[in-house]
């Protein structure tokens, strides 16, 4: 499903984020990417998503490399991926309604569609009665569930979890894991990204480790 091959992303300073890292993630797999600040983890997500390209090497999703993908492409490969942030990323000014059709309506989705889906998707992770709550009226383990619910919308191939309970307590972190190895279970590829030791003894998943920008280890 995704490839990396031999893969140096090198910044205009001349820092390597990135040497010569070389892995794949099979369909319906759960892989959890390890390693401190710098290690390398978001630069993986960012050339995954097209946001970023190698300075060598390749990236492929599906057999296409991802940096010859034209815009309308690379629009359509997007759509395939959902995404959950460490820092939610929620409209303050809108309802958790608003938020999840602010989304949807951005990939082409109906009117139709969004009245439909959207309290779908809140009863999948526990908090339709907040449809039209805003962001600042929920705790912070209800905004990572509403960041859940607009990540899952479009049932995506793929869901990159870029340490979703950074900022969470114990046990929201726990029920975050939980719905995410759910989402799993339901067929979606996951990448979770972290620096938490303790959610690897949790989640207990295949790992590669990263450091300085290389792969140390991955089983």
């Amino acid at each position: 499903m995704i490839l990396f091959d031999r893969v140096v992303r090198r910044y205009p300073t001349s820092q390597s984020a990135l040497k010569d890292v070389s892995f794949e993630v099979l369909e319906k797999e759960f892989v959890t990417l390890i390693g401190h600040s710098g290690a390398g983890k978001s630069t993986i997500f960012k050339l995954i998503l097209g946001e970023e390209y190698p300075t060598s090497g390749s990236v492929s999703f599906f057999d296409q490399d991802i940096s010859e993908m034209d815009d309308d492409e690379l629009i359509e490969h997007r759509r395939k991926i959902g995404v959950i942030f460490q820092d939610f990323r929620l409209l303050p000014s809108r309802t958790i309604y608003e938020n999840i059709a602010f989304a949807m309506e951005a990939i082409g989705f109906s009117d139709k569609q969004i009245k439909h889906d959207v309290p779908y998707v809140l009863e999948l992770v526990g908090l339709k009665s907040k449809i039209w709550n805003f962001p600042n009226e929920l705790s912070g383990g209800e905004k990572q569930r509403i960041s859940m619910a607009r990540a899952i919308i479009n049932e995506p191939k793929l869901l990159l979890a870029d340490e979703p309970t950074g900022n969470l307590d114990d046990e929201n972190a726990a029920e975050i894991l939980n719905l995410i190895r759910q989402i799993n279970k339901l067929g979606t590829t996951v990448i979770l990204a972290t620096h938490n030791k303790n959610i690897l003894d949790s989640i207990n998943t295949r790992t590669i480790k990263l450091s300085d920008g290389k792969v140390i280890s991955d089983k």
